[in-house]
């Protein structure tokens, strides 16, 4: 069995489940998936950019309303467990964990733990942390010591 280490920051769509669920053809993968809620991960200016370089003037100036610190986290074991629902409802063996700090170690310590074959990075597009190389996905290629894979979100959960 095939062992990925999924790190998402929010509910995973459809058609995000088919796509991870099907990189690997047929051979059965085991999916550990770790989430920090968006709030916890990057500031509000950074977040506003993003949203106005996708062009989504509107999500820019919702920004404050995301939910941050405890709210944060009931949200995120809500789309944990829908998540969660979503892989093993397609055929996967999944298990998971919300995260509320250090995203980075504990992903390396679950790629320790789990012997992961790969880790794959599943978000939208955070342009400002990608260009300068902060974004988690970039992070974890010098730290988890197994391949990296970085994918968008095909859609808003």
């Amino acid at each position: 069995m095939f062992t990925s280490v999924l790190m998402i920051e929010k509910a995973l769509t459809s058609a995000d489940v088919e796509f991870v669920t099907t990189l690997h053809g047929d051979e059965e993968v085991s999916f550990h998936v770790l989430l920090q809620p968006r709030g916890e991960q990057a500031d509000r200016l950074l977040r506003a950019i993003d949203d106005i370089a996708l062009g989504e003037l509107d999500e820019a100036v919702r920004e404050g309303n995301t939910p941050e610190g405890q709210e944060a986290l009931s949200t995120g074991e809500r789309a944990l467990e829908v998540s969660l629902t979503a892989l093993r409802t397609a055929g996967a063996a999944a298990e998971g964990r919300l995260l509320e700090d250090h995203p980075l170690d504990a992903l390396r310590a679950v790629v320790d733990e789990v012997g992961a074959d790969e880790v794959i990075v599943l978000t939208d597009p955070h342009y400002v942390e990608e260009f300068f190389h902060r974004d988690w996905a970039s992070r974890a290629r010098h730290k988890v010591g197994v391949p990296v894979l970085k994918l968008f979100s095909h859609s808003k959960a």
